[in-house]
């Protein structure tokens, strides 16, 4: 039987590139004469932008500390251990650039036991344990907090998670045993289950405090020193830590039953883990943690050894690290700086754009359009959400006031943008309109004002044709919600030059969006891939296939809403635009369906109605349809689904629309929501073996995105 050294040891010869996370321990005195205190650090040596993580070595040098105090607890030496992280940071987690590297299970499952091994000593210390959450904490890093006896959390917190899940794991290291029997079933299914499947839901300090997960709350400015004096209140009895008794009957059922509806309606089965640790829960009600830690340990080694962790780790690292390097960017010293910003056209999109352009880069923000009463109307819907934030809570009086002063409408163009930097358009998707609009501003906007388009299919460099200065023009397209959809295509027209392209990225940067160079290309990267999708799904309606299996054969890719429900929120009249653009520039494979063309006819907002509450086909939209007789099963329905978007991939990617097949993974993740346990969608089809069937070759090599060889 290899020892937790051993164990650990071994790991770290895999993982020879680790950043290690030391654990330093220190001694002081505590307040009210209580007693010698251990505490000890967890730091990296990093400052908070490079967070404290656990890999093998890590938990190696927590294990070295532990022993240390263990043997002072012994002799009688401290009264009690303190954890504690760095400043803004306790810990984060396993170090997921080590679980890339694994490529035997026996190596995944010493890395479960080597984890359970070393936080599960925090509680049998002789002494009694204090966690003391004094910055963000997830996964490894809440777990390790849940061995120990007490916990404090700081208000400061602004991320506190189990992210497992949402990535394609399971809290292994204690949190699905440990957390349920803490603060019950119910908590503890939001916490692993909920928060997580709801695009990584972070938790706030309070909210920790509210949950129950820690035992005192204090304000982050003087946290430890509150909460070591809170210890010593502990440990002389002053102060008695109660908590409320966990419901292990009917309620612990219920709330299981509850996260695997939750786990149905994100991921429709399509994912393991979030069943796998809904199981483990399941088991933790009689208490047994021992059998609890085995069964996270073996959950572990299985989902490290399959395809979905290794694709929701490849999409994490698309959000959090190619996102911020974006590929074929320009020098970011060619920016031009942006003081003023203009915005043509006053609907929701373009009032949606003054919000957030206002709100980022603080900075004057004008509207025009072709009338005051438009102008007005949407002046009036910026003002009403800033108001909605201030009565949030997330802006102050000041700050609203200040946003307000900030956007301001004119119908006047020369007055409005004669002063601008970056002008964006936003008006009717029809290339006579975009380039008439163009023409107007470009009469009146300084010389080194960047004019921006807003459009989702049409080609930014016929819009700049007619201009003298075709090179100023960018394509700047948005996805719906703006404030919730991260992605922003940055599109490159023919003549578009660096300095333009480059104030674009630094634009979408200060908007906090995620930037991707596209090529100037039909409907670009994620309507393009869409409109594929959503067009052999109409096609297969179209020849005769019920409405219902074509919608349920997708469901095993586990997307956020079904193909006629996300055509919904497109809304259609947009859906048979694009598609017309596409087929147009594409006709041999994309099609514009007739039944669809009746619907935007008949003015219907989608083929659904809602008035039970859950979708049903709406009579209306039945009536309209003209199928033909060929009737697919679900599994060809797929099958062609899979196929189409897979060549349409293929042939972006000859195209040169985006510089690598991981761009068109970041585009789908961030602006569609595609779940990260597909990985976007070219691992999905890598994995599913359509890549070789319709391409001859896969879009990422083998280890990427995938276990590799041992």
């Amino acid at each position: 039987m290899s020892t937790t050294a051993e164990l650990l040891k071994g790991a770290a010869e895999l993982f020879p590139d680790e950043v290690v996370t030391q654990a330093h321990v220190r001694h002081l005195e505590l307040p009210q004469d209580a007693g010698t205190f251990a505490l000890i650090t967890l730091d990296n040596g990093l400052d908070h932008t490079k967070p404290t993580t656990f890999g093998p070595q890590s938990l190696a040098n927590l294990d070295a500390a532990i022993d240390q105090v263990e043997a002072e607890a012994a002799e009688g030496k401290i009264v009690g251990v303190g954890l504690t992280g760095k400043p803004f940071i306790f810990a984060v987690g396993a170090d997921l650039k080590g679980v890339e590297l694994l490529a035997r299970r026996e190596d995944a499952l010493a890395i479960g036991k080597g984890g359970h091994d070393v936080f599960k000593r925090l509680a049998a210390l002789s002494v009694p344990t204090f966690a003391y959450y004094n910055g963000a904490a997830m996964g490894g890093g809440v777990e390790v907090g849940l061995h120990c006896t007490y916990r404090t959390v700081s208000k400061a917190i602004p991320a506190f998670s189990l992210p497992e899940v949402f990535l394609g794991l399971v809290p292994g290291w204690g949190g699905c045993a440990l957390l349920p029997n803490l603060i019950g079933a119910d908590r503890a299914v939001s916490v692993i289950i909920e928060n997580s499947l709801n695009q990584n839901r972070q938790l706030k300090g309070q909210q920790v405090f509210d949950l129950g997960i820690a035992d005192a709350i204090f304000e982050g400015a003087d946290f430890l020193e509150r909460s070591l004096a809170w210890t010593a209140s502990v440990l002389t009895g002053e102060t008695q830590v109660s908590r409320p008794e966990v419901d292990r009957g009917e309620a612990w059922d219920r709330a299981v039953e509850r996260g695997r509806a939750v786990a149905d309606s994100k991921v429709h089965g399509a994912a393991p883990a979030a069943y796998r640790a809904l199981d483990i829960i399941s088991a933790a009600r009689n208490g047994d943690l021992r059998q609890g830690f085995d069964a996270e340990s073996e959950a572990l080694a299985d989902l490290i050894m399959g395809g979905e962790l290794r694709s929701g780790i490849y999409a994490f690292n698309l959000v959090q690290k190619r996102a911020k390097r974006p590929a074929g960017a320009p020098d970011k010293s060619l920016a031009r700086p942006v003081s003023k910003v203009g915005v043509v056209g006053a609907g929701l999109m373009a009032s949606q754009l003054a919000l957030l352009f206002a709100r980022r880069l603080e900075v004057p923000v004008v509207l025009t359009d072709i009338d005051q009463e438009r102008v007005d109307k949407g002046v009036a819907y910026v003002h009403g959400e800033i108001d909605k934030l201030l009565g949030k809570g997330r802006i102050n009086q000041d700050k609203a006031n200040r946003l307000k002063a900030a956007v301001t409408g004119s119908l006047d163009k020369a007055a409005a943008f004669g002063d601008a930097d970056f002008v964006i358009e936003a008006v009717f998707e029809e290339m006579g309109v975009k380039q008439q609009v163009f023409a107007e501003v470009e009469a009146v906007v300084p010389e080194h004002a960047i004019l921006a388009t807003n459009t989702s299919s049409l080609s930014v460099s016929e819009m700049a044709s007619k201009l003298k200065h075709p090179e100023r023009v960018v394509g700047f397209h948005f996805f719906n919600p703006v404030a919730v959809l991260p992605l922003l295509e940055i599109v490159r027209g023919e003549r578009t030059d660096d300095a333009s392209l480059a104030t674009a990225f630094g634009v979408a940067k200060k908007l906090k969006k995620t930037a991707v160079l596209v090529k100037d290309a039909p409907a670009f990267v994620v309507n393009r891939i869409l409109t594929r999708f959503l067009g052999e799904v109409q096609n297969v309606i179209d020849e005769g296939t019920p409405v219902a299996v074509a919608e349920k054969a997708v469901e095993p890719l586990g997307l956020p809403m079904s193909p006629l429900v996300l055509l919904e929120l497109v809304g259609p009249a947009i859906g048979l635009h694009v598609s017309e653009t596409l087929a147009a520039a594409f006709p041999d494979r994309f099609t514009v369906s007739e039944n669809l063309a009746a619907v935007v006819k008949a003015g219907k907002r989608g083929f659904y109605v809602y008035d039970s509450g859950k979708p049903e086909l709406d009579p209306e939209v039945t009536a309209l349809l003209k199928q033909g007789d060929t009737v697919l099963t679900e599994e060809q329905v797929r099958g062609r689904v899979l196929d189409a978007v897979a060549q349409e991939i293929g042939i972006m990617l000859d195209e040169g629309v985006v510089a690598e097949a991981q761009d068109i993974d970041l585009c789908l993740i961030t602006g569609a929501g595609w779940p990260f346990h597909l990985g976007g969608i070219t691992p999905y089809l890598d994995r599913e073996g359509v890549s070789e069937r319709v391409n001859g070759k896969r879009f990422l090599p083998p280890g990427v995105a995938s276990v590799p060889a041992a």
